[in-house]
């Protein structure tokens, strides 16, 4: 379907692809990988046609198309409802429906003969193009995208940029080009959208081309892994777990060739240097000279995953409680967002805020943060706070003329030049690297400068929004390692599975104008949820005839004596899950506690203190997984009960 054979490309004298080959099939699903900077999206462009190659060739079958999302669409906007731009892949189809529209009215003022065959005609093509099933399509490509039908008739200049992206996108899919090029596409896609994208693709009939920092989107859209490093195009035949793995035994075998290489260097120089002067061994000095011009040079094995160490100091210790609103309501117009919902925010706590966009997650970190009051309810923030706040608008706080390294002394954190330096090397900043302007860095860098200016500036509670967008895999991993580091208490809002995955203890998302939480990390919440739904499902499936009499009871107008019997129910069910989740959060508090003095060299340092610890940490561990499994079942309960709640 698609060759690239020897391509080279160069920007000025910079090399980005040296004989660079690489070949795609139909059904193919390649995630291009590479760090920023490595010309994962130069490689698109270079297949779209927008650079030419310098040497080499890239070719296709005439028949071919492509559909490339790039950034370069944010800037697209037209008065044209989505539903019309998204309906525009179905060109062809519309240009007939525009000429049975004309004949149509043509035919209002002179009825003839031939203009009904002629309109025939064009209705029959139309309808072998399936052109009456285009709107609903193009609805279904924009409801999987996250759009709600009140909105399929909005222009699309009213969208922001992220939305009107997400529009392009429904129309390539529409399109069904014979090679889909999606750059970074996570960037603009909540959770639910992202999940909708990755079955799309599953049995996406054409090749798809992706570049992506999303490792869960990478490992569940692609079948292959191309990396982009050094000017070449190395395939891995697997997902991005599968890369690493064959990766690291590659690097493995290239270390050592690097090694055995290097050493042969050094004795080859070392011989040179000590013979060159001798006329009986200069035939051989010669020869050793032309081998060492002659050697095709292996590199060194560059580390794309290193370990940090972040000092933090938190120049006061808060109170257990961070931040707390009670019974609160916030409505934009008619809009409910939340309605009698209760938040507590821990002291230690690391909660991310997961779910669809419009849900009202950047709304409570206003609320949070006290940047927009409630409608009703009262907040109360926590003793000794010291908030910061992350988000996309903290990029354009930065001094564009300053260097990396005078925009981190005016974070305020009263470090040192040499540590934050260090801090930069934790940011990937290397060398005289610290001493560049702002405002020639990239998105990514400028994420990290900013990420890095929120980290130091002694805020022992954080608050970040989608940290991870614009940067690539090795920078996430470098914010997951800080983030596990840090003592202090965090709320992050993030789409990014694998990420959350890693720095979070604590679920937390809105359902009917509630925020709920679950006392666990991302996986544990997905399988709970599964088995929610699932068993939900059960329940729907079973006909009133098969359902238990106490399920018939719930359709039926409770009596006196039912009444009273569902109000002592549901008042011991409260009082068990409060008292539950009491002690869930008592235990957590306790493991913590246990965690942080296994680092403790009085601890570790002593044999049998160590054993003793460690015993209770399994205590506390067993009792904590089944404390929160009683939590649960209450949780289901209190839920139960409350769908039958009497009016």
């Amino acid at each position: 379907m698609l060759s690239i054979s020897n391509v080279s490309f160069y920007f000025g004298s910079r090399t980005m692809y040296k004989n660079a080959s690489l070949t795609v099939y139909p059904k193919n699903r390649i995630g291009i990988v590479g760090h920023n900077g490595a010309g994962k999206t130069t490689l698109l462009k270079l297949i779209n046609g927008d650079f030419a190659p310098d040497e080499g060739q890239i070719s296709m079958p005439k028949e071919c198309t492509i559909g490339f999302l790039n950034q370069d669409l944010l800037s697209y906007q037209t008065e044209e409802s989505i539903l019309h731009v998204a309906m525009e892949a179905f060109g062809p189809v519309l240009k007939i429906q525009e000429q049975i529209d004309e004949i149509l009215h043509e035919m209002e003022t002179d009825y003839k003969e031939e203009l009904v065959e002629k309109l025939a005609g064009l209705q029959e093509k139309f309808e072998s193009m399936e052109g009456y099933t285009i709107k609903s399509k193009a609805e279904t490509i924009l409801a999987g995208l996250g759009f709600k039908e009140e909105e399929m008739e909005q222009p699309l200049y009213s969208f922001s940029g992220g939305w009107r992206m997400r529009v392009m996108l429904g129309k390539l899919l529409l399109m069904k080009p014979d090679v889909l090029m999606l750059d970074e596409p996570t960037n603009h896609l909540d959770l639910p959208s992202i999940q909708w994208i990755e079955n799309y693709l599953s049995t996406y009939e054409g090749a798809v081309l992706i570049v992506s920092h999303d490792r869960e989107f990478l490992d569940r859209a692609i079948n292959q892994t191309v990396e982009v490093s050094s000017g070449r195009l190395t395939s891995y035949p697997g997902n991005y777990s599968y890369y690493l793995e064959a990766k690291k035994e590659r690097a493995e075998l290239q270390k050592n060739a690097y090694e055995n290489q290097q050493q042969k260097i050094k004795e080859t120089e070392r011989f040179i240097e000590r013979f060159r002067s001798k006329a009986t061994k200069a035939k051989q000095v010669q020869s050793r000279v032309k081998m060492l011009d002659k050697m095709d040079m292996i590199e060194d094995v560059r580390d794309d995953n290193p370990e940090i160490n972040m000092d933090f100091k938190f120049t006061q210790q808060p109170g257990k409680v961070i931040s707390e609103i009670k019974d609160f309501d916030k409505a934009y117009g008619n809009k409910v967002i939340f309605k009698g919902a209760d938040l507590t925010l821990m002291r230690g706590d690391k909660i991310a805020l997961i779910g669809a966009n419009g849900k009202g997650k950047s709304t409570l970190l206003r609320l949070i943060s006290g940047r927009e009051g409630a409608d009703r309810g009262e907040r109360k923030g926590g003793h000794n706070v010291i908030t910061a706040f992350y988000a996309q608008h903290q990029l354009e706080d930065l001094n564009v003329e300053n260097e990396i390294l005078d925009e981190l002394k005016q974070a305020g954190s009263e470090k040192t030049e040499q540590e934050l330096r260090s801090v930069l090397g934790c940011f990937l900043f290397q060398g005289d690297e610290i001493f560049k302007r702002i405002k020639v860095l990239s998105g990514g860098e400028k994420s990290r400068v900013a990420l890095a200016k929120t980290l130091i500036s002694e805020a022992n509670f954080l608050m970040l929004d989608e940290p991870t967008n614009h940067l690539d895999i090795p920078s996430v991993n470098i914010l997951i390692q800080a983030l596990q580091q840090y003592l202090g208490t965090y709320l992050v809002v993030s789409h990014d599975r694998h990420f959350i995955s890693r720095v979070a203890n604590k679920i937390w998302y809105i359902e009917n104008g509630k925020l709920k939480e679950y006392p666990g990390t991302y996986a544990e919440w997905v399988d709970w949820k599964k088995k929610m739904e699932e068993e939900n499902a059960l329940l729907a499936q079973l006909d009133e005839e098969d359902q238990p009499k106490e399920k018939k009871s719930k359709k039926k107008k409770m009596s006196n004596n039912e009444l009273k019997e569902w109000q002592k129910r549901y008042k011991k069910a409260k009082q068990e899950m409060e008292k539950a989740e009491e002690k869930v959060m008592e235990l957590e508090e306790k493991k913590e506690e246990i965690e942080s003095s296994l680092a403790n060299p009085e601890v570790f340092g002593n044999p049998d203190k160590l054993a003793e610890v460690n015993a209770t940490y399994d205590q506390v561990k067993s009792e904590l997984e089944e404390v929160t499994e009683t939590w649960e079942e209450w949780i289901m309960e209190v839920d139960e009960l409350e769908e039958i709640k009497p009016d």
